[in-house]
C-alpha cells in the first residue's frame, strides 16, 4: 500500500452549515463535483469531503451515536508564528470557536486549536522542524 491519503472524510450534522464554515471561515472553494449530499474541497494532494454523519456511519456499518473527543485532529501548518496569530485572529473575528489560543508548545513549535461546526479539531501550527513547499506540502527534511 502506498503511503498517501486520498480523501479525508468528515461526518457533519448539517452539510449546509459545514459548507458555509469551510467556505466563509477558511476561504476554501467547494469543487464542482459537490452536490446536495456531499461536498469536496481540494487540498494539496488530497480531498476533504463533508458528508452527513449518519450517512457516513451507515456507510461504515457503525452507529452514529457518540460524543466527546474524537481521538484525532487535523493540522494546518504555517510558515511562521506570525501566520498562526494572523489566521487565529481572522477566524476569531468570524466567530470560530478557539479551543486553545496560540502558544509556545513543549515540542518547540507554536500552536493553537480551533473547532469546526461539528467539533472537529484543527491545529493551526508553526513547526520549525518542518518545511512547507510552494504547493503547501510539508516535509520533515529540513
Amino acid at each position: 500500500m502506498e503511503a498517501r491519503v486520498s480523501i479525508i472524510g468528515l461526518g457533519v450534522k448539517d452539510l449546509r452549515s459545514a459548507n458555509k464554515f469551510y467556505e466563509e471561515c477558511f476561504g476554501w472553494e467547494k469543487l464542482p463535483s459537490s452536490n446536495d449530499n456531499i461536498s469536496f474541497f481540494q487540498l494539496n494532494g488530497c480531498l476533504l469531503s463533508l458528508y452527513p454523519v449518519d450517512k457516513l456511519a451507515e456507510d461504515a456499518g457503525i452507529s452514529a451515536q457518540g460524543s466527546g473527543f474524537k481521538g484525532f485532529s487535523l493540522a494546518f501548518n504555517t510558515r511562521s508564528k506570525a501566520e498562526v496569530d494572523d489566521i487565529i485572529e481572522d477566524l476569531n473575528s468570524k466567530g470560530v470557536e478557539i479551543v486553545k489560543w496560540p502558544e509556545e508548545v513543549f515540542w518547540g513549535g507554536y500552536s493553537s486549536y480551533i473547532a469546526d461546526m461539528d467539533g472537529h479539531l484543527w491545529e493551526i501550527a508553526y513547526n520549525p522542524f518542518m518545511k512547507i513547499d510552494a504547493n503547501g506540502n510539508v516535509s520533515t527534511d529540513v
